[in-house]
């Protein structure tokens, strides 16, 4: 496996680009995905039970097991927009497969931004219009394309020769604040052009997404328009993966990998984050434990408020564990903020505090817990809680 300077239209077959259409004051807010054949596709969507309405549209798309686009708009979330969002999310479906010369069942829908406000539709169209017709394409500007508050483009790709073919996955993402997906806003594509059905890459997307995507929480808020889709082309000519084969196994790990780039790239950028946080939970009685413990720690506000002020607090890093919902005897277990030992079989440990605060000044901090309950592991990611997230949420308007 090899990561490549790629990005979400490396993979054979597929093309991406973005314009700005109006919805946002500069930045570029309307772009698509699309592959030159139609694809095999699987989906996640938000757990929250307000739905968005290009949530619900594309749903209901993905009974077909078959796509040929995404199109998406960054700006406004089409959320309790009633039943003209969820026609107005139909229609960009429908425009765009006008435009493309396929039919509207073969494209899906995304959307992010401000809730409760209608789309535009007239700025809408004239965006399609202006995709159509630019000459200029560039998966770059897809990938500006779908960010709010975010600060960066996220995105990942990697090769790995399978059956004698080389094989591409590649990702983008947005996602900075309301992050906590139990798959915030967070949007995700995934790109392949590997030979798969849609019936595995469902079975791999939503098991790869529960050791991810799930497991990254930057404020305990979960969207109503969170959606991971993945599109599979067939184009690299490979034989076609099967279950329990060499090449199914090949083929999980690249996809892991790029689930893992992309969900550390949200916590990282995180809305006012300045610290990227890592909680790995090791030997515990099984798998969801361990995730579910890692989860509650990165998702405690005293802890991000302790890492960002740099005060190695152990005490709230207990306290997290005791609240996950996950039975364990504190005096067995081992927390090491970096790699420093600070809690130990029930009591503190001597530690130097000065010294460890030092260490945690850096832009990327791992917590580690030692459970000595059995044999699983489970990692989480998040952020650090600053002034500047109060700040960003307080300015955003509604």
């Amino acid at each position: 496996m090899k990561k490549i300077n790629g990005n979400i239209a490396s993979p054979k077959g597929f093309k991406a680009d973005g314009i700005h259409c109006g919805l946002k004051r500069k930045r570029k807010d309307i772009g698509w995905i699309i592959s030159t054949v139609p694809t095999q596709c699987a989906g996640v969507f938000t757990t929250n039970q307000v739905k968005a309405a290009p949530v619900l549209v594309t749903k209901e798309k993905l009974k077909n097991k078959s796509l040929q686009a995404i199109i998406v708009n960054s700006g406004n979330a089409n959320a309790c927009t009633g039943n003209q969002g969820y026609q107005d999310a139909i229609t960009m479906c429908e425009k765009t497969a006008e435009h493309l010369n396929i039919d509207a069942a073969q494209v899906a829908v995304a959307s992010t931004g401000i809730i409760g406000k209608h789309l535009p539709m007239f700025q809408i169209e004239a965006g399609l219009e202006l995709l159509a017709n630019n000459q200029d394409c560039a998966a770059e500007n897809f990938q500006e394309a779908i960010l709010t508050t975010d600060t960066c483009q996220k995105v990942s790709a990697y090769q790995e020769e399978i059956d004698g073919k080389t094989i591409t996955v590649a990702g983008c993402a947005k996602g900075s604040g309301m992050i906590h997906p139990n798959m915030a806003t967070m949007l995700s594509f995934i790109t392949t052009d590997a030979n798969i059905s849609s019936d595995l890459l469902q079975e791999l997307l939503s098991e790869l997404t529960e050791i991810t995507f799930n497991q990254i929480t930057v404020d305990g808020d979960t969207s109503t328009n969170d959606m991971v889709l993945v599109l599979a082309n067939g184009e690299a000519k490979n034989a076609e993966i099967q279950r329990g084969s060499l090449a199914y196994q090949q083929f999980k790990n690249v996809l892991q990998a790029v689930f893992t780039d992309l969900a550390k790239s949200i916590a990282k950028d995180g809305e006012g984050a300045t610290k990227l946080i890592e909680v790995q939970v090791e030997n515990a009685v099984d798998e969801y434990s361990a995730r579910m413990l890692a989860k509650s720690v990165v998702g405690s506000s005293l802890v991000k408020s302790a890492i960002f002020g740099q005060d190695p607090n152990w005490g709230r890093i207990l306290c997290a564990l005791g609240y996950s919902g996950i039975d364990f005897d504190s005096n067995q277990i081992e927390i090491y903020l970096e790699d420093t030992l600070v809690f130990a079989f029930g009591v503190p440990t001597d530690f130097s505090t000065d010294q460890l605060s030092e260490k945690l000044k850096q832009a990327e901090i791992t917590i580690k817990v030692n459970m000595h309950d059995g044999v699983a592991q489970g990692k989480a990611w998040g952020c650090d809680l600053t002034y500047e997230y109060v700040k960003i949420n307080a300015l955003y308007h509604t």
